[in-house]
């Protein structure tokens, strides 16, 4: 253990050989060694170091061979003649000396070389002490730092660890980031296998390395003689430190990985609150044994890990619930329209990676409904958790019936703003309502609360239409009752309805009339197809992120496999104004004749001049006469009469005259269909006749 150019005492040139009150003070012995005599006198301090009494001391090194073991005394003369040899002007070494009681004390000598004008070395003089206490504090200072160090490393392998698990979310996150080349390196393995406990059995979710899976263990009991099941039995950790014991363990096991080359193999319980959830399997290919810092390392990890494995099986276990509840509520399936093609998407938002907030109020839903016509929703019940979810399918379950039984869309929103308040909940809902016809392409519209909807031409231009609203639904005990204006638009062939929730528009930082042009632009350069063109928005929205769910549905009027409305002809009837009315029959009388309907014409001048007459009779406002024409497999005229007021047509019995009353009657009569819309604060009413003949 030498230590050449090290100096425990810098000394003068001129330092005597006799003894130094100082050096003696400080417990050092010194010598003084004549290299051309051989001999070697000590102080009495020195005589104590190397415990020899004066008496037994002759001042001839060699004497100290009783005291200075034979291979210390090699490596004493080693560093001794590699400095006079080397022309350094000192040396330093410790070295062992045996005492009369044969414990062996550590000793630390210096010296310094003197030498002639030629160079050669003449005289030693040097110092010796007992470094004993001073080794022993050294090596427990590195005993100290290997600790210390041990320590840091166990700390900075569980931090990493555990900072890598904080954004896993599932279990599989969880064997990703294990198993990550990172992942691995901190742990010091070379592959991963994990199991989750699951009724008293062990499913095995990471199989450790390729093609490494072992048949009949995909799952095993806890009882079976395997090292997974042996930690979860026993709660404790299985290490492996070879090979053979691999092999003498686990005989039923070994045969299946010897082509792995396992050296070594560490399985971990994953244990919470008492409970094992899970093992770990740890396999090495390039160490044998564990010392007890890796064990503690091993133990701490499980424990981080396990919490990490919790925390995703409980976020799964949320997920799925949260997730089924969701599809529980919106519809399972889309009825096929006649005449339209449809698409609907919903996509779900993660708040803040928050467990079971994925899932909110947006709803859509198709109606089929009487006459061949169809309702639309879209909405949104306020807040993001089940609670949310469960109103929304209360909400669109009586929002249907309303529907369903055949009240305008006016009314329907009105009683299902009434049944939210009666529901005794805390939310609001924003909601639209599109009832279509389409056989002629219009739709009668209520909106309450919601963004307007938007409509893409057959050019791939889109435009937003501006629908009358109300206020949410479930505000009629604050504002009284409620009423939602009806807003009607046409809907051409190959024009199609976008409705959706603000998930899909509102953008931090933007407001909704930024939102709307930027979602117009994306229909614009969007797919024809409605299902391309929803798969589209739903990708952009997924990758613009927001804290908010999505829910879309797209109506495209078909065009050429359903009946067109290629003409049409509208006549103003003033009341009081007899020019009118006579210029919307022969509007009528022409038009019959121009389309080539001369064989029902009768009929139909007869029921379009009593409809119209009916309007201005029994109304104090105008009508408003429209004729279409349906071309395809069947050719159709359509009468729509439509006035300001929303008072059903009745039938009445007939008068005294034997003429009033029989209005509806001859309208049952002499048309192939007829019928009412609502229309904003009025109503139309309607007829259609089919008329033989080619286009």
């Amino acid at each position: 253990m030498a230590d050449r150019g090290a100096s425990a005492l810098s000394l003068p040139d001129d330092w005597p050989a006799h003894p130094d009150p100082i050096l003696a003070l400080n417990r050092m012995g010194s010598f003084d060694w004549d290299l051309d005599t051989g001999l070697m006198q000590m102080d009495a301090q020195a005589h104590e170091v190397f415990d020899v009494r004066p008496d037994e001391y002759d001042d001839r090194p060699e004497t100290l061979s009783k005291r200075v073991p034979p291979g210390e005394a090699r490596r004493l003369d080693t560093a001794v003649s590699q400095a006079l040899k080397d022309g350094s002007e000192n040396y330093g070494a410790y070295f062992r000396i045996r005492r009369r009681d044969g414990a062996l004390r550590w000793t630390h000598t210096q010296g310094y070389i003197r030498r002639d004008e030629t160079g050669r070395p003449r005289r030693i003089i040097g110092i010796v002490r007992d470094a004993t206490q001073e080794l022993g504090e050294s090596d427990a200072r590195r005993d100290q730092a290997a600790q210390d160090e041990a320590r840091r490393e166990q700390t900075s392998v569980v931090e990493l660890t555990t900072a890598a698990l904080a954004h896993a979310r599932t279990v599989q996150d969880v064997i990703d980031v294990l198993k990550d080349t990172h992942g691995l390196v901190h742990l010091g393995a070379t592959s991963l296998v994990m199991g989750l406990v699951e009724a008293g059995r062990i499913r095995l979710v990471a199989e450790g390395p390729a093609d490494s899976f072992v048949p009949g263990t995909r799952v095993t009991r806890i009882d079976e003689p395997y090292p997974m099941s042996e930690a979860v039995r026993t709660l404790g950790p299985c290490f492996i430190e070879s090979p053979q014991e691999f092999a003498e363990r686990y005989p039923l096991l070994w045969p299946h990985i010897t082509d792995l080359d396992i050296t070594s193999a560490a399985y971990l319980p994953l244990i919470v609150q008492a409970r094992p959830i899970g093992v770990m399997g740890l396999l090495y290919s390039d160490r044998y044994g564990f010392t007890s810092e890796e064990r503690n390392i091993l133990v701490a990890l499980g424990s981080s890990i396990a919490q990490s494995l919790q925390r995703a099986m409980f976020f799964e276990q949320e997920t799925d619930l949260a997730q089924g509840l969701q599809q529980a509520m919106l519809p399972r399936t889309i009825p096929s329209v006649p005449g339209a093609d449809v698409a609907v998407r919903y996509r779900a938002a993660t708040i803040g990676g928050s467990v079971g907030r994925d899932i909110g109020g947006d709803w859509y839903d198709l109606i089929p409904l009487p006459g061949g016509r169809v309702g639309a929703v879209i909405g949104d019940v306020q807040g993001h958790d089940t609670h949310a979810a469960a109103v929304m399918g209360q909400l669109r379950i009586v929002l249907r019936a309303y529907a369903a039984e055949g009240h305008p869309p006016a009314t329907v929103m009105a009683r299902a703003s009434v049944f939210l308040h009666e529901l005794d909940t805390d939310r609001s809902a924003t909601c639209l309502y599109a009832e279509a016809d389409l056989s002629t392409g219009v739709l009668q519209m209520v909106r309450a609360g919601h963004i307007d909807p938007l409509v893409r031409h057959t050019d791939g231009s889109c435009r937003r239409v501006t629908v009358p609203g109300g206020l949410p639904l479930g505000l009629s005990a604050e504002f009284g009752r409620l009423e939602y204006p009806v807003g009607t638009i046409e809907l051409d062939p190959g024009e199609t309805l976008l409705l959706c929730t603000d998930g899909l528009v509102e953008q931090p930082g933007a407001d909704l009339d930024d939102g709307m042009r930027t979602l117009s632009a994306l229909v614009d350069t969007g797919p024809d197809d409605v299902r391309d063109l929803a798969d589209r928005l739903i990708e952009v929205a997924a990758e613009r992120g927001g804290d908010d769910d999505v829910a879309l549905l797209l109506l495209r009027r078909r065009g050429p496999d359903s009946p067109q409305s290629g003409r049409r002809l509208q006549q103003h009837v003033a009341p009081g104004d007899p020019a009118a009315l006579t210029g919307a029959r022969h509007m009528i009388r022409t038009a019959v004749a121009a389309w080539g309907a001369e064989d029902r014409a009768d009929e139909i001048e007869l029921v379009a001049d009593e409809l119209i007459t009916n309007a201005l009779m029994h109304t104090e406002g105008a009508a408003v006469v429209t004729l279409r024409a349906f071309t395809g497999s069947q050719r159709r005229l359509r009468v729509e009469v439509e006035d300001s007021s929303s008072a059903l047509p009745r039938r009445r019995e007939a008068g005294e005259s034997g003429v009033s009353g029989r209005g509806l009657l001859l309208v049952e009569l002499l048309t192939d269909v007829w019928g009412v819309e609502a229309r904003g604060g009025g109503k139309a009413v309607w007829c259609e006749f089919v008329v033989p003949g080619h286009d």
